[in-house]
Formats: C-alpha cells, sequence, structure tokens
C-alpha cells in the first residue's frame, strides 16, 4: 500500500509539471527516477515517501553520498524532493515540509574549457567550401556559435522558426517547450542563405521525405533530421582539420563559446541569460569565471606591479 500510495502522488506531482510548468518529457523522467529512487529507499527502511520525516530523508540524503553520487546528483534530488513536499504542501497533502531544514551539499562548478575567437575561426575556415555539404556544414557552426543553440535546438529546428522576410531573428523553442529570440548577425544570416539555396540535396527521396521537410536539416535517416550523434561526428571531423583536440569542439562547446565571447566583448549578463534561454541566472554566471580568470592572467601580464619580485 504505502507503494502504490507513494506512485500515486508522484504521478500527480509530474503531472501538474507537465501541465502547468510544460515541462519536457526528459525533465519529467528526471523527476521521476529521483523520486522512485527516494520511495524505494524509504520503504526499504519501513518508511513511505509521502509520510517521509525530516530524520528519513537526512537518511536517504547519507546513502546517496554513500553510493558515491556527485555533490551535483546529490544536490539535484534533493530539488526533487524539495519541489515534490512543495507540492504536497499547495495540495493540502502535508502541513509540514520535512525539507525545509536539509542542507544541500556545497560544491563548485568548474568554469568551462572555452575555445578561443581564434580556434572558433579555424574551425569556420575548416568549413569553407562550395559543396553542399559545405554550407550545411558552416550553416551549422553559425548558429550554434553565431546564436548559441543547444544541439537539439539546432538538428530539431523548423523551417517555420526561420526569420520571417525582413527580420533578423529565430524562434527557438528550447527546454520546457520554452520559445525564445535568438537573433543572427551577417555572418550566420550569409550562411543560412547559401545553405537553403541547396538545402533540396540533403532531402530523402524515401517516404521519410514527408518528414524531413519539416526541419531546417533534413537527413535521410528514420527521423528525418539531423542527429545529434551526426552533428558532434561533423563537428569532430572540422576540428581535426582546424588542429583542434576534437575532445575539445563539441555542439556544446561552440554554445560556451558564444556566451564567454559575448560577455567578455562587453554584453549584459541579463541579456546572454536570455540569449542562452536559462531559466536561472546563475547557470549563466559560470561564464563570467572564464572572462574573470583571462582578466587576471591580462593583468598578470601586462601590469608593471604584477611583474614586481
Amino acid at each position: 500500500m504505502p507503494r502504490m500510495l507513494d506512485t500515486r502522488r508522484i504521478e500527480a506531482f509530474l503531472d501538474t509539471l507537465r501541465a502547468e510548468r510544460g515541462a519536457a518529457d526528459n525533465t519529467i523522467e528526471a523527476y521521476r527516477r529521483d523520486l522512485e529512487d527516494a520511495s524505494t529507499f524509504l520503504r526499504a527502511n519501513r518508511a513511505s515517501l509521502i509520510d517521509a520525516g525530516e530524520r528519513d530523508l537526512s537518511a536517504f540524503v547519507r546513502d546517496l553520498h554513500e553510493r558515491g553520487m556527485s555533490p551535483a546528483t546529490v544536490s539535484r534530488r534533493l530539488s526533487a524532493l524539495r519541489r515534490f513536499f512543495r507540492f504536497q504542501l499547495g495540495d493540502n497533502e502535508r502541513k509540514d515540509d520535512p525539507t525545509s531544514r536539509l542542507d544541500g551539499p556545497t560544491f563548485s562548478r568548474t568554469p568551462p574549457d572555452v575555445l578561443s575567437r581564434e580556434e572558433v575561426a579555424r574551425l569556420i575556415d575548416a568549413a569553407q567550401g562550395t559543396e553542399p555539404v559545405d554550407l550545411r556544414n558552416i550553416c551549422l557552426i553559425e548558429l550554434l556559435y553565431g546564436a548559441g543553440l543547444r544541439a537539439s535546438e539546432c538538428c530539431d529546428l523548423p523551417l517555420s522558426a526561420l526569420p520571417a522576410p525582413g527580420t533578423s531573428v529565430l524562434i527557438v523553442r528550447g527546454k520546457g517547450d520554452k520559445e525564445r529570440i535568438s537573433p543572427l548577425g551577417k555572418p550566420a544570416l550569409a550562411a543560412l542563405k547559401a545553405y537553403m539555396a541547396v538545402r533540396e540535396t540533403f532531402l530523402p527521396k524515401s517516404a521519410v521525405r514527408s518528414t524531413a521537410q519539416r526541419f531546417v536539416f533534413p537527413s535521410r535517416g528514420a527521423g528525418g533530421r539531423l542527429t545529434r550523434r551526426r552533428l558532434g561526428q561533423i563537428l569532430e571531423d572540422l576540428a581535426m582539420k582546424a588542429g583542434i583536440a576534437i575532445d575539445r569542439v563539441t555542439p556544446h562547446a561552440m554554445r560556451h563559446a558564444f556566451a564567454t565571447h559575448l560577455l567578455s566583448g562587453g554584453a549584459d549578463l541579463r541579456a546572454v541569460q536570455l540569449l542562452l534561454g536559462h531559466a536561472d541566472i546563475s547557470t549563466t554566471q559560470i561564464y563570467t569565471h572564464v572572462v574573470t580568470d583571462e582578466l587576471r592572467d591580462l593583468l598578470e601580464a601586462a601590469h608593471p606591479l604584477a611583474k614586481a619580485s
């Protein structure tokens, strides 16, 4: 019975996330896994999720650490529990929040290894050519670096998201099915125009064609669009041509470069948050560490007192 009651309340919570917050399927499944793991642990210790107290949940958090989970994972699971019990309070299923005094792990986010402007320029040079595949690859780089798209946003980009005549913005549907505006600069617009002129060559002739026609980057694969795996392979090939370590050139690395280069160029942090589609500005703030490191290195190299012994 406790298991059935836990499952019912977990499903009710997930239904609310879908309906009221438009949470993506991956987010829903992550919450489900985290809450079911807590429920399983608590039942093994003669408790249940819906009736758990602070001591029960503290034991669960200790167990996560003992299982060798990273601080980031423990923090995420504790966050899932907090949201679940806030939901329980809101539905009058509980009169208290057993997570209110639980402390999460302390950890520092490691700033990403960011590609330099010169390295990005080398990647663009490596993609140059007049063949359709070259024009497509240049367009991919320009959208990843020039608009800060996630890999999934780039691969899933529908034709309907392209700039309307006389405009220069993409309408991107990101995490949580939320839309945002991504302005395109002149190089990205030029690359997109050149690619769209040859896009037909990538459309399959099979039954997948009707599906593929909807996407900016169609493919002959079953999904009808370029896959994230293939996008990663394209960047790896270009990295090799550019003489850059392939593990440093990923779709997310291009997004990192987009954000960091904007901030180092003087862009407002809030503006970068909006361009990236981050729900929380603390996620964007990680890029300020990279910019701070660059300024520190500049100070040490150029300031006379920094060189004084």
